[in-house]
């Protein structure tokens, strides 16, 4: 199982990015897809997730802002941060667990700064 994260950078406060997860070694849509996320200096939080069947749920912290969807076709998820904040500043991983093992992407950095 591979997890491929991209899409990250310097970004202004209010602005977007959207970040691809690209997976290999297991079927996207048969799994249920997490992103998290850890500052500097801080533990990995929960971001977003999405099932099998297709809904999602995100942390209270970026609900109404950041939406996680999944493109079966490229076998890829993705989210997509809008109205960013200097706090949601942090490397960001996908995940996946299969058969009770975690793997994860190398993570991407987001950096939200004037």
């Amino acid at each position: 199982v591979q997890l491929q994260a991209s899409g990250g950078g310097v970004v202004q406060p209010g602005g977007s990015l959207t970040l691809s997860c690209a997976a290999s070694g297991i079927i996207v849509s048969n799994k249920i897809m997490r992103w998290y996320r850890q500052a500097p200096g801080k533990q990995r939080d929960f971001v977003a997730l999405i099932t099998a069947g297709g809904d999602t749920n995100h942390a209270d912290s970026v609900k109404g802002r950041f939406t996680l969807s999944r493109d079966n076709a490229k076998n890829t998820v993705y989210l997509q941060m809008n109205t960013l904040k200097p706090e949601d500043t942090a490397v960001y991983y996908c995940n996946a667990v299969v058969n009770g093992i975690n793997y994860w992407g190398q993570g991407t950095l987001v950096t939200v700064s004037s």
